[in-house]
């Protein structure tokens, strides 16, 4: 019987499923770079400053670019090759958006990462802020919206058009992605 207590992600069994629960992690990971601009300068590099910034950094480094990869060489292109018709039009306007996207978000982390380095190794708050309240607004806008396109035109196309054989697919490359056995 399953604890009911304890939340557990999607198996790749349901691999849209699994893009949305990456989606609510990385709203999760902006929340918290959203608090650590205001924690940082009232309390500098502390404990659970650097406990935050690891975790951001962590999902960053890590789960990000999987996720990102799922969709340039899997999902993406999986729908290009099903798509007809009016969905056909939408996915030739939205592709270019989402990789350039993707690649704004990464030059973006770059930075961020650096800054966040400095919190998580303790370093001690200067005259200058040492996470740009800029770079995080920039970072979570282009992240936010770019989730809200995928979450509305992206997710539901795949859901309509892929059959089950497609989303076995999608799903064992996400999983093979991750290192993860099946």
């Amino acid at each position: 019987m399953p604890n009911a207590l304890i939340s557990t992600a999607p198996d790749f069994s349901q691999p849209i499923a699994v893009l949305k629960h990456c989606h609510d992690k990385i709203r999760q990971q902006l929340s918290t770079l959203q608090n650590l601009l205001d924690h940082v300068p009232q309390h500098g590099s502390d404990a659970q400053a650097q406990q935050a910034a690891h975790n951001v950094m962590r999902y960053f480094n890590q789960s990000a670019p999987h996720h990102h990869a799922d969709e340039e060489h899997d999902l993406l292109p999986m729908l290009r090759a099903t798509a007809t018709g009016e969905d056909a039009d939408l996915l030739q306007k939205l592709t270019p958006e989402i990789l350039a996207e993707h690649q704004q978000m990464d030059r973006l982390w770059l930075s961020l990462n650096l800054q966040l380095t400095q919190i998580a190794d303790g370093a001690p708050v200067q005259a200058a802020p040492l996470l740009s309240p800029q770079d995080v607004q920039q970072f979570s806008a282009i992240y936010s919206a770019h989730m809200e396109k995928e979450e509305t035109w992206i997710a539901p196309m795949a859901k309509r058009i892929f059959n089950d054989q497609q989303m076995q697919q999608l799903g064992a490359a996400m999983q093979q992605r991750r290192g993860i056995p099946a």
